[in-house]
C-alpha cells in the first residue's frame, strides 16, 4: 500500500487503542484525520503530529477514498459510519489496521511480531516487552493499550526488527493476526456480551488463533492457569512453551516480595539463568516478567541484554498507579474490572497498606456485572471499606435489575456502601469519610480514574 496517497480517518480517535494506531500511521508519514465526542490528551498529541481532528461526529468529516476506521463500540447510526456506507467505503475495524501494521505496513520488511493476549495482563506484558526492547537499544515498533512509563507513549513506528502489540480477544478479532511469538497470559470467561456460549467459545477462538501463528513461530503460555491447561489439552498438535511460578519451561524461583516490588531467580528448563528485580508489586507481575523473558529469549534476544531494564519499569498507566498522597492518605488507581483482576490487585493493596484498605469500585458494563455477578460478590472480602459507584455503561443499554445499588444490597455487609451520582459528586460524598493512614484504591475501566484527584480537591476545599 502506498502510504503517501492514502487518507486514514478514525471515528472515535481519542481512545487509547485508536490513538495509538493513529500515532503509528502519522509516524509512517500517512495522512490521518479523526473525530471524537470530546477532547483529550491523546487527541492533543495527535494534533501536534499533524492529525486533523474534529470534536463531534459529522457526515462532513468523511470524504471519498478515505480508509475509515471504527471500533466495535461505534454504532451503525453514527453519522460518519452512515456517510461512509453511502459513499461505498469499506469500514475497517481497528484490528484490520493493526494487522496491516503487524505485516510490515510502510516498512521494507516484515518485523518479528510479538502478540500479547489473554484475559488479564496483556497491557502490562506488551508494555514491559516494548520498554525493555527500547531500553536495550533494539528500536522496537509497538502499539499497546496503555501509556508506557518514561517513554510516555502507547505507540511508536521505529526501524528495529521487532513489533510488539496487545491483541484483543474481547470481540474475537484475535483470529486475524499471525504473530511470530504469541504470548497468552491466561484465559478466563469475561466478555459475556460476545462469548454468549461461554468458555468453550473462547477456547475455540484461541484454537483458531493458534492455527494462524507463523510457521516457525512460537506459542508462550502461562502454565499456572487452569484455562490455559484446557487450551493445551484441546490443542495437542501445538508445541507450547510454558512460563509460570512452578513446573514451567521458564520459571521464577526464590521469590522475595517487597512493598512495591520483588526479586527472583529466572530458570529455564530447570537451569539458573540470572536474577531479576522488579519495582512493580505482586505475584502477578513476577509472572508477567517471566512471560516477557520467555518471549524475548525464544526469539533469540540475550538475557543479559534485557535483564537490567526490568528493574526500572514502573508499571503501565492505570496499573497500580499512584494518584495522590495527602493528609496521610494514599490513593492508587487501577484498571482492574474483572473479579480475578480485582482480587489480585487488592492482594497487592493489602501488602502495601499500613492502615485501612478502602476500595472504590465502578462496575464496567451492565453485561459484565450481570454475567459475573457471583464472582464480583466474592472478590472484596479483603477490604476494610468498599464504595460502589454507578455502573459505567461503555455504550451499553441498562439491564433491568442490574445496578450498583442492587449489587451492594447483595454484598450484605456494613462495610459496603452505594454512592450515586457523577464521579465529582461521588468524590464529595467519600472525601470526608477518609482517615489518615487509609490506602485507597480505585478500581474499574471507566472514568473512575478521575475520582482520586477529585477526592483530593474536595478535601482541600473542605467538603
Amino acid at each position: 500500500m502506498d502510504m503517501k496517497n492514502k487518507k486514514f480517518h478514525f471515528i472515535a480517535i481519542g481512545g487509547i487503542g485508536m490513538s495509538g494506531l493513529a500515532k503509528y500511521l502519522l509516524e509512517l508519514g500517512c495522512s490521518v484525520s479523526g473525530s471524537d465526542i470530546k477532547d483529550s490528551k491523546y487527541i492533543k498529541t495527535l494534533e501536534k503530529l499533524g492529525a486533523k481532528i474534529t470534536i463531534g461526529h459529522s457526515a462532513q468529516n468523511i470524504q471519498p477514498e478515505m480508509i475509515v476506521v471504527a471500533s466495535s463500540a461505534i454504532r451503525d447510526n453514527n453519522p460518519e459510519k452512515v456517510r461512509a456506507k453511502e459513499l461505498g467505503l469499506k469500514i475497517y475495524h481497528r484490528s484490520d489496521i493493526l494487522k496491516m501494521i503487524s505485516e510490515g505496513l510502510g516498512k521494507e520488511k516484515k518485523p518479528k511480531f510479538f502478540g500479547f493476549s489473554g484475559t488479564h495482563g496483556k497491557t502490562t506484558t506488551s508494555g514491559l516487552c516494548a520498554y525493555v526492547l527500547e531500553k536495550a537499544g533494539l528500536h522496537p515498533s509497538y502499539c499497546v493499550g496503555g501509556i508506557i512509563p518514561e517513554l510516555n507513549t502507547n505507540a511508536k513506528a521505529s526501524n528495529g526488527d521487532f513489533f510488539v502489540a496487545e491483541l484483543d480477544e474481547s470481540d474475537g478479532t484475535i483470529v486475524k493476526y499471525s504473530p511470530y511469538i504469541s504470548v497468552i497470559n491466561n484465559l478466563e470467561i469475561d466478555h459475556v456480551d460476545f462469548y454468549k456460549d461461554g468458555f468453550q467459545e473462547l477456547l475455540d477462538t484461541f484454537k483458531t488463533h493458534l492455527s494462524h501463528v507463523e510457521k516457525n513461530g512460537k506459542v508462550v503460555v502461562n502454565n499456572d492457569c487452569s484455562g490455559i491447561q484446557k487450551l493445551m489439552e484441546q490443542n495437542p498438535q501445538c508445541k507450547f512453551i510454558t512460563f509460570g511460578l512452578k513446573d514451567a519451561d521458564y520459571m521464577a524461583d526464590n521469590i522475595t516480595y517487597h512493598e512495591f516490588g520483588s526479586e527472583f531467580s529466572l530458570k529455564k528448563s530447570g537451569q539458573f539463568i540470572g536474577k531479576l528485580k522488579l519495582t512493580i508489586p505482586g505475584r502477578h507481575n513476577v509472572c508477567n516478567a517471566v512471560a516477557v523473558c520467555a518471549a524475548l529469549m525464544e526469539s533469540g534476544v540475550d538475557f543479559e541484554t534485557i535483564r537490567p531494564h526490568f528493574e526500572h519499569f514502573s508499571g503501565m498507566g492505570r496499573r497500580f498507579q499512584l494518584v495522590s498522597e495527602f493528609n496521610g492518605i494514599t490513593i492508587i488507581d487501577d484498571y482492574a474490572h474483572h473479579p480475578s483482576e480485582i482480587k489480585t490487585t487488592l492482594e497487592s493493596a493489602k501488602n502495601a497498606a499500613n492502615g485501612r484498605v478502602v476500595a472504590i469500585f465502578q462496575p464496567h458494563r451492565y453485561s459484565r456485572l450481570k454475567g459475573l455477578w457471583n464472582n464480583f460478590i466474592k472478590c472484596f472480602d479483603s477490604v476494610d471499606k468498599l464504595y460502589v459507584t454507578d455502573v459505567y455503561a461503555a455504550s451499553e443499554d441498562p439491564i433491568d435489575g442490574i445496578n450498583s445499588e442492587k449489587f451492594v444490597q447483595a454484598l450484605n455487609t456494613d462495610k459496603a456502601q452505594y454512592i450515586s451520582g457523577t464521579i465529582e459528586e461521588a468524590a464529595k460524598k467519600i472525601a470526608p469519610a477518609l482517615k489518615s493512614g487509609d490506602f485507597v484504591i480505585t478500581l474499574g475501566a471507566g472514568d473512575i480514574t478521575k475520582i482520586g484527584n477529585a477526592i483530593e480537591s474536595a478535601r482541600k476545599a473542605g467538603v
